[in-house]
């Protein structure tokens, strides 16, 4: 009997410790006390909204702006003497970020781009002024570090002239280098009444502008581009989607369909979302983001509806979208940010789901999408931890690598129906796993926001990324492709620019764990990308996936985005 009793006890006990390896670690903790004290300064309690990542102070690093709504905008700086995020947007006349502030604006959306080709990004505000839809009172702002100062574009004599400032009720803004030419558009997600206020497109207008003088001229060219439709404007977000390279835009709306807007080559678009399926006409959408999650290569849209079903749709090789999402995964919420990334580096994709507990509560989510040869991805729910937040009026939400430890940190901004500081969590998991992270320029040297970046690795193939130019919703990410690589090691990396141009570059051992800038090519650098005499076709390209054909290439060779082995060395 005591025999009995003892293999009983050690069965409990090896069942005890196999259930305890199998329960992962929660995958976020709250930082916010340690790296954002709650202060009226640097983290006031005011209603919040979307948030955007950018090089403010032209220093090289990244700072977090936020969209204040009953408050100030902010700029968040970590300040790695005190290891502390602090607002550099002060309440003083003689700071050159005190402008960014806009107390009156009521700022809902955010992003950041170079609109005007000078090598630095402009901030582009989005305001509501407490309308809903239609006309709104106060006009959007579009500021530049001009005169030592950051200065309102769209409030400069000649602008005003123009009438081009955005006075409608809108939602989010991203930005598209709809020409491939290193300028920015902003794209303006407005919410239409009736026939009042249609998705705006702003950007420069270079024959009236002398950008070494300062004189940017802007013109709303919406209509020339096609993209001037009136609807219940919501998320949006820009990248190639359809187009192997060129800058796509997909819009989720509200009472109407989704757009697809495919990039014509020439700066105009057509949108495809009937035919693609992704019009989704039906549901409310919010939060929205772009990922490669089965590793084909082809560029997947992931959103989430509004107390409605969220999707993920993977794309095949007809261009179009077929949804995977499971139950769970597709369970309504009053959902608002939606976003995709590799939070503990184990080259897997995860996707957080921002809720907002407006009535009653609504935690935060996350599951991983996990890569499956020959079949669709897998999708788990992990445990989101402290980043649950149930009672959290979540509105945006960004992620950046604020510390440099080569994790993403996330950040979730709340209000609307409350005041709330804004959180910060880091991540729990992940921490001895190995990670890259590249940064691609413009032929300016700024961000190339809407440029596609391809990892290859020695043994999971080709992992893709898209430099952010808005998403989320209200929202823009950091403009850095940032790769998990578990115990893994990247061969090498391409990057394609919207223009078409693109750059192999191979890796080392000593490049992992490292943050890679990738300047825009001169002619003739990409030579070892493209040109035909290095380029051989393997069979059964049609029926093998990128993931399977890079490790068929062999030393020596990479593939590029048509799934073609390169010589990279």
């Amino acid at each position: 009997m005591r025999s009995v009793e003892m293999r009983v006890w050690w069965a409990c006990l090896l069942f005890l410790g196999l259930s305890g390896l199998s329960q992962a670690q929660p995958m976020f903790s709250v930082t916010t006390d340690t790296v954002l004290a709650l202060h009226a300064l640097h983290n006031p309690t005011q209603l919040n909204y979307g948030m955007a990542v950018t090089d403010v102070d032209g220093d090289g690093d990244l700072e977090v702006v936020v969209a204040g709504y009953n408050g100030p905008n902010l700029v968040l700086k970590y300040d790695r003497t005190q290891n502390k995020l602090m607002n550099i947007a002060v309440d003083d006349r003689s700071s050159p970020y005190y402008t960014l502030r806009d107390l009156q604006g009521n700022a809902i959306g955010v992003t950041a781009c170079d609109v005007d080709g000078d090598g630095r990004e402009e901030v582009y505000f989005l305001n509501t002024n407490n309308a809903y839809s239609g006309q709104a009172t106060y006009a959007d702002k579009l500021f530049k570090f001009r005169n030592g100062r950051f200065e309102d574009l769209l409030s400069d004599d000649i602008n005003v002239r123009r009438g081009v400032a955005n006075r409608m009720a809108g939602r989010s803004v991203a930005c598209v280098d709809r020409k491939g030419t290193g300028r920015y558009s902003v794209y303006v997600a407005n919410y239409a009444s009736g026939n009042v206020g249609p998705h705006a497109l702003i950007e420069m207008d270079e024959a009236a502008s002398d950008v070494e003088k300062g004189v940017i001229a802007l013109s709303d060219v919406a209509p020339q581009a096609n993209v001037n439709k009136h609807t219940g404007g919501r998320g949006v977000v820009i990248g190639p989607i359809l187009s192997e390279t060129r800058s796509d835009i997909f819009c989720d709306n509200e009472n109407g369909p989704n757009f697809l807007f495919q990039n014509n080559g020439d700066g105009t678009f057509k949108d495809v979302a009937a035919e693609a399926g992704v019009e989704d006409g039906y549901q409310h959408g919010r939060g929205v983001a772009l990922a490669d999650f089965n590793g084909d290569g082809k560029t997947d849209i992931v959103y989430g509806n509004w107390n409605g079903p969220h999707r993920l749709y993977l794309q095949d090789k007809q261009q179009r979208f077929k949804n995977i999402a499971t139950q769970a995964f597709a369970s309504p919420s009053p959902i608002r940010t939606v976003i995709a990334a590799d939070f503990d580096n184990d080259l897997q994709l995860e996707v957080f789901f921002n809720n907002i507990a407006y009535r009653g509560n609504a935690p935060n989510r996350i599951f991983r999408v996990s890569r499956k040869h020959n079949s669709d991805p897998e999708i788990t729910e992990l445990d989101v931890g402290d980043a649950s937040e149930p009672q959290g009026r979540g509105t945006g939400a960004t992620v950046t690598d604020f510390d440099g430890d080569g994790l993403l940190d996330l950040l979730v901004a709340h209000g609307e129906s409350a005041s709330q500081p804004i959180s910060v969590f880091k991540v729990n998991q992940g921490s001895s796993n190995k990670w890259l992270r590249v940064v691609p320029r413009t032929r300016f040297g700024a961000y190339a926001r809407g440029a596609k970046v391809v990892m290859y690795t020695k043994h999971s193939g080709a992992h893709m990324r898209i430099i952010d130019g808005g998403s989320g919703y209200l929202c823009e990410m950091e403009p850095v492709a940032h790769f998990g690589l578990g115990s893994d090691e990247a061969t090498s990396i391409a990057v394609y620019w919207p223009d078409g141009r693109s750059m192999v570059r191979p890796l080392e051992s000593a490049d992992m764990n490292t943050v890679i800038e990738i300047a825009y090519p001169n002619a003739g650098e990409e030579s070892a990308l493209t040109s035909d005499a290095q380029v051989w076709m393997l069979a059964n390209e049609e029926e093998e996936s990128i993931h399977t054909l890079h490790r068929q290439c062999g030393e020596g060779f990479t593939v590029n985005i048509n799934g073609r082995c390169v010589v990279t060395a």
